[in-house]
């Protein structure tokens, strides 16, 4: 009677390693995406709220990336080597979502097959807009676009406004599986 935990242990940690390899193939089998730097569009330049702005977009980038991830839609890239290419476009670009051969250059640098670009419109203190578009670089198409209106410029509204995008991105995907690829 005592050896009944000592086998389904044994047996638990075997299916553990023979899942582990199974589990890394899966990783594999997402398409790859590169989550590209927020932007953010306001046209009223609040001097008081820019860092919290500043704040709130790194931490929105952040975010979607771990859920992305966390929710298994896509393998997410590293993108920081293509950092110098983003500072070189955005050089010259006002925004990154607006240059579609600014998004697909990036993920050629990266080898992805996908880019996502997201963007923040504040239409005032009340009233903002998070937006995301994903691209597919092998043939420059846009695959993917959401928006979800924002209330209140919050952290708890921005943090709410990326679970929902990337929720919403899961149960399309659970009901279509190229949804968004």
């Amino acid at each position: 009677m005592t050896s009944t935990p000592l086998h389904r242990r044994t047996f638990v940690q075997a299916l553990a390693l023979a899942l582990a390899p199974a589990a890394a193939r899966s990783q594999q089998a997402l398409p790859s995406i590169a989550v590209l730097p927020l932007d953010f569009v306001d046209d009223h330049q609040n001097p008081d709220t820019v860092e919290a702005q500043e704040r709130r977009l790194k931490l929105a980038h952040a975010q979607l990336e771990q859920e992305l991830r966390d929710r298994r839609l896509y393998r997410v890239v590293d993108a920081a080597p293509a950092r110098t290419l983003v500072d070189e476009l955005l050089a010259k670009q006002a925004f990154l979502y607006r240059c579609d051969d600014c998004v697909l250059q990036v993920g050629r640098k990266l080898g992805c097959d996908l880019v996502l670009a997201s963007w923040v419109q504040k239409v005032s203190e009340l009233i903002l807009n998070f937006n995301v578009e994903v691209w597919r670089v092998a043939d420059g198409r846009s695959v993917l676009s959401k928006s979800v209106d924002m209330r209140g410029n919050q952290d708890a509204s921005w943090e709410r406004s990326v679970r929902y995008l990337v929720r919403d991105m899961a149960d399309k995907r659970a009901a279509n599986p190229r949804y968004g690829t």
